[in-house]
């Protein structure tokens, strides 16, 4: 092929078909990609208090759920998620964007982005935990599990319930019976 001819290349991902064109660097040798055929793909999500968001398919196929809908072809008129509100949602979508995207991160770089996204407060990383988990996004799951995990480790059960607002419903009788049960866990 010469410096002046183009190739066009047709991609089937799942249903989604794009034709690209490659075109030859000056040398004839390197091959850059010069544009799309077809826009990207639109699915639009619905959150629970209405408020709809058209999201690049490529992005949303992080949730393995929103996958299976699509697969099924149940996202023709939108996906409804009773179950995320609309502030959540946004915030799954910029994790999601972010991790399709991360690529052209270095693995540090996304892991400091990864530690600022989840510096929320607490009612909002306990949804992020809701939403990951109905969605399906294992590593979103995992980031926000951690993040809760990392909050409990070293600290005591007191301490726990005042990081928490957990009201200690134990008399002092079945406290101590569960400390003695459980010594290992208090050495």
């Amino acid at each position: 092929m010469n410096t002046s001819q183009t190739k066009l290349i047709v991609c089937h991902h799942d249903k989604l078909e794009n034709t690209l064109q490659v075109c030859n660097t000056e040398h004839g040798t390197d091959k850059t990609l010069c544009g799309s055929a077809l826009d990207t793909k639109k699915i639009t999500l619905k959150s629970s208090d209405g408020e709809a968001f058209d999201v690049e398919e490529a992005i949303i196929l992080e949730s393995q759920t929103i996958k299976h809908m699509i697969e099924d072809e149940c996202a023709d008129d939108g996906i409804p998620l009773p179950n995320v509100t609309s502030n959540i949602l946004a915030k799954v979508i910029e994790y999601c964007k972010k991790h399709v995207e991360g690529g052209q991160s270095s693995t540090e770089e996304l892991k400091s982005w990864d530690a600022d996204f989840v510096e929320v407060d607490q009612a909002t990383l306990f949804d992020l935990i809701l939403a990951a988990n109905y969605l399906n996004i294992k590593s979103l799951l995992d980031l926000t599990c951690q993040t809760v995990a990392d909050m409990i480790k070293g600290k005591t059960p007191e301490e726990i319930r005042k990081t928490f607002n957990i009201k200690n419903d134990f008399t002092p009788e079945e406290e101590e019976e569960v400390r003695r049960e459980n010594q290992w866990a208090f050495e």
